[in-house]
């Protein structure tokens, strides 16, 4: 939709001429809000739209043709042209009347410094963690399920229960007793968009200013920047081979705490029992919620599964985050909460509030799938196939690099964690540079550390590789390119 000052208004739109819209669409055209061989509306559409006569449009647009910004051509939308210009750069008062309409929680946001650890596309081999191989969606059974969705025709469109889906809860409250041994009644399933959309409820209802949680260290970077951005203070604890290290949580007063027990993010670690109950201990004596974040439990390879803690706990201090996102796609937003009984009620409530209720034909969609079984069945053929990859990885790893890595996290998940033993932190940025000007995307651990750790990791390179969006010719050949790659950066330490 074109973005117009003057809709505001029927009066204003009523007051609007050619010269008006002209320098509406140029100032959008400039700004790259349409780029070079876009599309902008049709003389009628724009018209009708912002409630001006069709001449007074076109005037505008033969206008903007003239002076080179679009092209028209009869019976077309008018395309804007290829300009030799870039992006205008906003000028320094739009930035201080931004600064000015920012709320609090925006000045919290705005001290986050922006990350995106998207390469490009045309990378070789990627081994960024979170991507999935397109090959190993269920396209057919997934497009089955949609369609006999759409088929059945409600008997009213309407707004759903924010809570979700209950053909969907009900689905997942089966799902979870088989699969994680979890009970829980169905009223305490929230239906989220993704579990970013669950852990920021989640920070919204249970942090303030005034309040403190205890995030694992290294740990989920984005799960600490929400519950920062509501102004709490982090309590970060270090983790080692079995998760969060819970006897340093003598003494700590907070409101919640964040953890990944089933494979520690990023080390992979898993908490043993011991470590559960004393983290269990600790939520009861506090007062606290545990935030537990069940992320990519279903990836087992050399270790028995575990129960979650909110099976040890029987929920009442323990906050479940699950996702679809390691088994189905990221691109899918669909992920669940399952909040002890005396929050599910503010949990709704929320929830509605924040985006009334998730998509209903998906979560019919994936009730489907689990109500018939697939889901499962889908889940079983893509552990097997992540187990060739992890193995490939491993053993392309070995080959290259012998003794001079060290691996972690292998046991479990969609990732490894690979410790380069003669590489010094300080070469990181020579490291991802090197790879990428070769083709490969290679992630470094220490943003995930805050503050960064003192022991003898400290000075050592860390990459966390993902490998479940590669074939094992990708893996192969990723793993050869990194190893010419740290031999070019040892070069340059």
């Amino acid at each position: 939709m074109v973005q117009l000052e003057s809709q505001a208004t029927p009066e204003r739109a009523r007051k609007m001429g050619a010269r008006q819209i002209y320098e509406a669409l140029k100032d959008q055209i400039l700004s790259q809000v349409y780029q070079a061989g876009g599309q902008l509306p049709s003389s009628r559409n724009l018209s009708n739209e912002i409630g001006v006569s069709r001449t007074t449009v076109t005037a505008a647009y033969e206008r903007l043709a003239a002076e080179g910004f679009v092209e028209l051509r009869q019976g077309a939308r008018p395309r804007v042209a290829a300009l030799p210009f870039g992006q205008r750069p906003r000028d320094a008062t739009s930035k201080q009347r931004a600064a000015q309409r920012l709320s609090a929680y925006g000045e919290k946001l705005r001290a986050i410094p922006p990350w995106l650890d998207y390469l490009p596309s045309s990378l070789m081999v990627d081994f960024r963690y979170g991507d999935l191989a397109p090959s190993d969606f269920p396209a057919l059974a997934w497009k089955k399920a949609v369609n006999a969705v759409i088929a059945q025709r409600p008997s009213r469109l309407a707004y759903d229960d924010p809570r979700g889906s209950l053909r969907l809860r009900q689905a997942l409250q089966g799902y979870l007793w088989r699969a994680r041994t979890l009970r829980c009644d169905l009223e305490q399933i929230i239906i989220v968009n993704g579990s970013q959309q669950g852990l920021d409820l989640c920070a919204r209802l249970l942090l303030g200013p005034d309040s403190d949680f205890v995030i694992e260290n290294p740990g989920y970077r984005m799960a600490r920047q929400i519950f920062a951005s509501t102004g709490a203070s982090a309590i970060a604890v270090g983790v080692d081979c079995e998760g969060l290290k819970t006897e340093l949580l003598e003494g700590v007063r907070a409101r919640l705490a964040y953890v990944t027990p089933s494979h520690q993010f990023p080390l992979g670690g898993v908490m043993p029992i011991s470590r559960r109950h004393q983290l269990l201990e600790w939520a009861r004596e506090n007062g606290a919620y545990v935030i537990e974040d069940d992320y990519d439990s279903e990836y087992r390879y050399d270790i028995s599964p575990v129960p979650p803690l909110h099976s040890l706990e029987a929920g009442s201090n323990v906050i479940y985050l699950g996702t679809i996102s390691k088994t189905l796609s990221p691109m899918m937003r669909i992920g669940y909460l399952v909040v002890p009984p005396e929050l599910q009620d503010v949990f709704a409530t929320a929830k509605q509030l924040f985006n009334r209720h998730s998509p209903v034909t998906e979560q019919e969609a994936l009730a489907s799938l689990i109500e018939s079984g697939s889901y499962e069945s889908h889940v079983r053929r893509v552990r097997r196939l992540n187990r060739v990859r992890r193995e490939t990885l491993l053993n392309a790893l070995q080959r290259a690099f012998g003794e001079r890595i060290s691996v972690e996290g292998a046991d479990a998940g969609l990732h490894v964690v690979v410790w380069f033993n003669e590489l010094p932190k300080s070469s990181e940025t020579a490291l991802l540079e090197i790879a990428q000007r070769a083709g490969i995307g290679v992630y470094c651990i220490s943003p995930l550390y805050e503050p960064q750790p003192e022991e003898a990791t400290a000075d050592r390179l860390g990459l966390v590789m993902g490998y479940s969006a590669l074939t094992p010719q990708q893996i192969e050949k990723g793993v050869q390119l990194l190893s010419a790659a740290v031999e070019r950066a040892k070069g340059q330490v």
